[in-house]
């Protein structure tokens, strides 16, 4: 089994994750806005940051750990500069939502949770955009790309390596 090695947060995101908190009264009832402002700073809720959280909030860390992991908007890895992430609901997955997510996996060479090697794109998969009729759908940060064929995302892929 490997052992998890923890790493001490730099004085200035620890200051930062503080303030966060100080700003919500460090209130418990409000776990979910400090964890939502702490991910829009960090990107991603490592661990060090919820054990952070927890003590500013006086709750305990599988309570914050519990919220994180349930809620699929936290994350507890780091995203790529450009967060892809396919449609397999219904209407998507009806309409071949796993071959595009199949060819984002070729083309970036990531598996959804994983993070390309360069930091530029991170892949996930969600149930519902909400966009059922340009299935299948995929979203590269906010920028919602519809109607897809598995020999677009080369194109789309290289747009964003270009920017």
């Amino acid at each position: 089994m490997q052992q998890k090695i923890i790493v001490p947060i730099k004085k200035e995101v620890r200051d930062k994750i503080i303030e966060i908190c100080n700003k919500f009264n460090n209130s418990p009832g409000e776990l979910i806005n400090v964890l939502h402002q702490t991910q829009g700073f960090l990107g991603y809720l490592p661990a060090e940051a919820q054990e952070l959280i927890a003590e500013q909030l006086h709750v305990s860390t599988a309570t914050v750990y519990g919220v994180v992991s349930f809620y699929s908007f936290f994350t507890m890895n780091p995203k790529g500069k450009y967060p892809v992430s396919v449609c397999l609901g219904t209407a998507c997955y009806v309409r071949g939502a796993e071959k595009i997510l199949d060819a984002f996996q070729k083309e970036l060479g990531i598996k959804p949770g994983e993070t390309d090697k360069d930091g530029l794109f991170s892949l996930t998969s969600l149930r519902c955009v909400g966009a059922c009729g340009l299935a299948p759908v995929a979203l590269v940060g906010d920028k919602v790309y519809g109607r897809l064929a598995p020999a677009d995302i080369k194109g789309i892929v290289k747009e964003y390596r270009e920017a």
